[in-house]
């Protein structure tokens, strides 16, 4: 209905009741649309999100996405009908750019083959001629040697351990040898092949059905029920170790914890259980000791579990923002109270996401100014705690202070209710714990040394899908800290366990048996190679057990 001077009343109340109802109806209207303009900002950048996602099951995925892009539709047709009856001329509002600079891949070197290698001479027959006039008085000036690498495929063989028998003249007493102890009892596996099938698996992610195939490729039958009894018999035997690999973690001053799912199997189905690691690395505040990382196992994700796990520490904890750790943090906990330092790398995500999905320029802005902290923390990495607080003193306070100044302006412009200002409340919202690391030079900002540790668990659930039970679980927790720990200190995790396996692992006696690791150097076949580099120092007998690991080069 369209209106004119004429059919408008003469009474003013009437007419400012009407002009009224106008306003209110045109601000309900607008405040309509930005409702489903938030709605619609929030559905894109959840569908943008699950698109960008590189794990998860493809058919639950695909369902989810499919739904939200249906109802993405809808929201978008009642958004447009809302601002033509509304007739609204909000022209769209130009956003922001983001330009991520590419990798550049560097153009492969080619690099001299390893000089370690044995070198066999194939020599090609000379010409017998000259070719320019035929004559036959030919001479060696020299040669030209061009090198390629080749592969022999394994060898397996048979290791007969002789026993000689010997029997006195005098008093007929028959005299052996004692029978040779072996890494497991009752086994017919040598340390090269148990320490060989356990970085298969927990190593290369190769579950024993793939290693029992390959294995019978290679004319040599192993049933992956034997496999499976050897792998179990070897985590026994390695279990020592594992326990002092705990203690060096735990008497540590600052850790990194993290942790991740773990499909287990459970009458016929899938639940899922979790893998915890805390990692000590005390290579970026220039620390001498050793780099070692322990892992655990639990059916759930309960708060109960790493307070069981860290019942012994006290001390800095470099973690995500996981409730569950907050009993931790309590000022009376004993044997004292763990001080939490947030990491800045799950901040960044947050903003960093919004910048490439949805060019959003506060996000810009946010990504920016983080990175400019990352970078002065790039050239302090290996310095020793006073100077790399006096530098950040120095330079990252000052940004540190801005940054959070600039981030609640913001917050301030932005509805609560928005990606923008959800992802600058994680971060305002944890902000001690964020610049903790400005008091502490022993302090990283990121927790990356823990997920760097997770990664293997990432990548083998896609190999070998699910644990077969928690029991399962818990000794794969065990293989993964040896693994995870010679990796952290540049060892051959599969020549160090060989080598820990051939060294007794105590006699009925149980004494103490020493237990010396060699640090492998790469090697071809066999343990040959072996450099004399002392990774770690152990006993069997509890309270008598100590570690001595080498640190290895700092992480890039």
């Amino acid at each position: 209905m369209t209106l004119t001077a004429d059919s408008l009343p003469d009474d003013v109340k009437i007419l400012k009741a009407m002009v009224i109802a106008a306003e209110v109806k045109a601000q309900n209207a607008e405040a309509e649309a930005k409702a489903r303009a938030l709605l619609i900002e929030q559905m894109k950048f959840t569908i943008a999100k699950l698109r960008h996602e590189q794990y998860g099951q493809s058919s639950e995925r695909g369902a989810v996405l499919e739904q939200l892009e249906l109802r993405l539709a809808d929201l978008e047709e009642d958004a447009s009908e809302a601002e033509a009856q509304a007739q609204l001329a909000a022209a769209a509002a130009a956003r922001a750019k983001i330009e991520v600079q590419g990798f550049q891949r560097k153009r492969p070197v080619r690099r001299p083959l390893p000089e370690h290698l044995p070198r066999e001479r194939v020599v090609h027959p000379a010409p017998t001629a000259c070719p320019c006039c035929g004559g036959s008085m030919l001479r060696k000036i020299g040669e030209d040697v061009t090198e390629t690498l080749e592969h022999v495929p394994a060898q397996w063989k048979v290791i007969q351990h002789v026993r000689e028998k010997f029997s006195c003249r005098s008093c007929e007493t028959i005299a052996q040898t004692p029978a040779p102890s072996h890494p497991i009892a009752r086994g017919r596996a040598g340390p090269l092949l148990l320490a060989h099938i356990l970085f298969c698996k927990y190593g290369l992610h190769l579950p024993l059905t793939r290693q029992s195939a390959t294995y019978a490729r290679e004319g040599v039958e192993l049933d992956v029920s034997t496999l499976a009894d050897w792998v179990g018999a070897s985590a026994a035997t390695l279990m020592p170790l594992v326990e002092v690999i705990r203690s060096h973690v735990f008497a540590a001053e600052r850790i990194h914890a993290d942790d991740t799912t773990v499909p287990v199997l459970a009458k016929g189905k899938c639940r899922t259980g979790r893998l915890w690691t805390y990692v000590r690395d005390d290579r970026p505040f220039a620390g001498t000791a050793a780099p070692a990382a322990v892992f655990f196992y639990s059916a759930d994700r309960g708060g109960v579990h790493p307070y069981a796990h860290l019942a012994t520490y006290a001390g800095l904890m470099q973690a995500d923002a996981y409730a569950g750790f907050n009993r931790l943090y309590e000022a009376g906990r004993k044997p004292g109270p763990i001080i939490e330092a947030v990491c800045w790398a799950h901040a960044r995500r947050k903003f960093f996401d919004l910048a490439r999905l949805n060019k959003s320029p506060i996000a810009i802005e946010a990504v920016k100014r983080i990175d400019a902290l990352f970078d002065i923390e790039r050239d302090i990495n290996g310095k020793p705690p006073p100077e790399r607080r006096r530098i950040r003193n120095e330079h990252s306070l000052p940004l540190v202070i801005d940054l959070e100044r600039w981030l609640r302006q913001q917050r301030a412009k932005l509805s609560a209710s928005s990606q923008v200002a959800k992802a600058i409340a994680y971060s305002l919202n944890r902000w001690n714990g964020l610049a903790r690391f400005l008091d502490d030079g022993r302090l990283c900002m990121t927790n990356n040394a823990a997920e760097r540790a997770l990664r293997c668990v990432a990548v083998g659930r896609h190999n070998w899908t699910f644990a077969g039970s928690d029991e399962g679980g818990r000794r794969a927790a065990a293989i993964y800290t040896l693994v995870e720990t010679a990796k952290l200190n540049d060892v051959d995790p599969r020549a160090w366990l060989a080598d820990v396996l051939a060294r007794p692992s105590g006699q009925a006696d149980r004494r103490v048996a020493a237990l010396e690791l060699e640090a492998g150097s790469r090697h071809a076949g066999g343990m040959k190679g072996l450099a004399a580099r002392p990774i770690i120092r152990a006993g069997f007998a509890a309270c008598t057990a100590i570690i001595w690991l080498t640190p290895a080069p700092l992480p890039k």
